[in-house]
């Protein structure tokens, strides 16, 4: 398997048929794998830096899935959370319904829509995302940097995978072993195989036009590759 280059192997998640129950037992599955990985500290790190110095109102998390990302954000920082309008956009409309099963600490809103349809005047102090730009072309990811750029009032934030063969075939191996679900047993290698390395992000950033703003791009262990812009 050569990691040079992305791949562009389909997951399972953006073109398989399944059940709403088969979905959610992927959502949960993934949940524990966030968990083990520590995938939520990069945006919570990040989003602490954000909040010095300045409070925010509201909060977008784009590709929300279940919910977990958002109820982390309530759990580890409820006092400042209880202030925050945190919407969840997805594509998928069993997110909507998988993620409003679970009980959060203050009110979370999840919408069922493409991003690219809000209209230009709605604005967020922040956008984030988690596991979700890996999901996207070029094109995509080009017009979702310049989406954020333009909603995205204080900041925002990208937390996806680093494109490397230790956390490719770690993960490939361990799913295999420990999962049953078929779609995270297919999709997670073929999400860090889909992931990036620091020169897809510079080329990206320059095609979106970015390059020359404040953009940084940080690499988080265990093989978190992210983008961030405080404005």
């Amino acid at each position: 398997m050569s990691l040079s280059r992305r791949s562009q192997q389909p997951e399972l998640m953006d073109t398989a048929t399944f059940s709403f129950e088969q979905f959610r037992n992927c959502l949960r599955e993934l949940e524990i794998i966030n968990h083990l990985t520590l995938a939520y500290r990069p945006t919570l790190q990040w989003l602490r830096r954000v909040m010095r110095g300045r409070e925010l109102r509201s909060l977008l998390d784009v590709g929300s899935g279940g919910g977990d990302m958002l109820r982390q954000i309530t759990q580890t920082m409820p006092q400042q959370a209880a202030s925050i309008a945190m919407t969840g956009v997805d594509l998928n409309p069993w997110s909507r319904q998988a993620a409003a099963a679970h009980k959060a600490a203050v009110p979370l809103y999840y919408e069922t829509m493409n991003i690219f349809d809000y209209p230009p005047t709605r604005q967020f102090d922040v956008i984030i995302s988690s596991l979700f730009t890996h999901h996207l072309d070029e094109t995509q990811l080009v017009n979702f940097l310049r989406w954020m750029e333009a909603h995205a009032t204080a900041g925002w934030f990208i937390n996806d995978l680093h494109r490397h063969w230790l956390p490719y075939y770690f993960i490939k191996l361990t799913t295999r072993l420990f999962s049953r679900d078929p779609m995270i047993r297919h999709d997670a290698a073929v999400s860090v195989a889909r992931s990036f390395k620091r020169d897809d992000w510079q080329r990206l950033l320059r095609q979106a036009g970015l390059a020359d703003t404040a953009v940084r791009i940080r690499w988080y262990f265990p093989f978190r590759l992210c983008v961030e812009r405080m404005k």
